[in-house]
């Protein structure tokens, strides 16, 4: 071998050698559940992700501001040994975007979720929603909180879960701070971070022409399901499919 390959060789071999740890594939799976539930709805996806060797946090925030559930998410963050997937559903899609610029997260997954610019709140994405869409069954406030009609609650945001589960998850639903609807993002991880984007084709709580709108201006790459707002819950597979593909990258 000539001295030029040798020295080519040798500086090949310590380039691996002190790359970075997140040049290595992502192990770490962090999930941030959405409003009106909590992180129990995805045993399915854990159990599939847990058995093909990942390492999966589930984020249990209160839903009660922006502030606090992106406090959550940095300190599930901080518990990581090295390179994560944070995934958000429906409002952690919002939590994500702010909390997802940690140096530990190597991209972005969100599931039938907000995925907000700066300056950005549930408020006005809610405020411009595509008009032709059902609205969700959101009831009045009561003493700053929000919950689904409990009755409505199945159609709504699992229509294709059984429905001894979907009226489980209506009873057990968590209440949604009104702080959650005009708090605004002020940094945006996708606009950094490669992202991934799974819509909801049948969703009934945020309108797949919005989540496409958002999936598309983010840069997501983009998976479409026939489901609805709880694919997480009806698809599993499919759901810990797309966040297997994100940790490969």
């Amino acid at each position: 071998m000539s001295n030029i390959a040798l020295a080519t060789a040798a500086v090949a071999l310590l380039s691996a050698a002190t790359a970075p740890a997140l040049a290595a594939p992502a192990k770490n799976i962090v999930i941030v559940h959405g409003a009106f539930a909590d992180g129990s709805g995805w045993e399915g996806v854990y159990r599939i992700l847990t058995k093909d060797g990942y390492h999966v946090t589930m984020v249990q925030n209160s839903t009660v501001s922006l502030a606090a559930d992106v406090t959550a998410t940095q300190n599930a963050l901080a518990s990581q040994d090295g390179p994560v997937v944070l995934v958000g559903h429906s409002y952690g899609g919002e939590v994500i975007t702010q909390a997802g610029d940690d140096p530990k997260v190597r991209s972005l997954v969100y599931v039938s979720a907000y995925a907000p610019d700066a300056g950005e709140s549930l408020q006005t994405l809610t405020a411009h929603a595509d008009p032709k869409a059902p609205a969700p069954p959101i009831l009045a406030p009561k003493n700053g909180f929000l919950l689904l009609d409990r009755a409505k609650f199945p159609a709504a945001f699992a229509a294709d879960v059984d429905r001894r589960k979907a009226r489980f998850m209506a009873a057990s639903q968590v209440p949604l701070g009104i702080q959650t609807f005009t708090d605004q993002v002020t940094t945006v991880a996708w606009k950094t971070k490669p992202s991934y984007y799974i819509i909801s084709g049948q969703d009934r709580m945020i309108p797949p022409t919005d989540e496409k709108k958002m999936a598309t201006r983010a840069k997501s790459v983009q998976f479409e399901f026939k489901a609805s707002h709880a694919v997480y819950v009806s698809r599993p597979a499919d759901v810990a499919k797309v966040i297997e593909k994100a940790a490969s990258k």
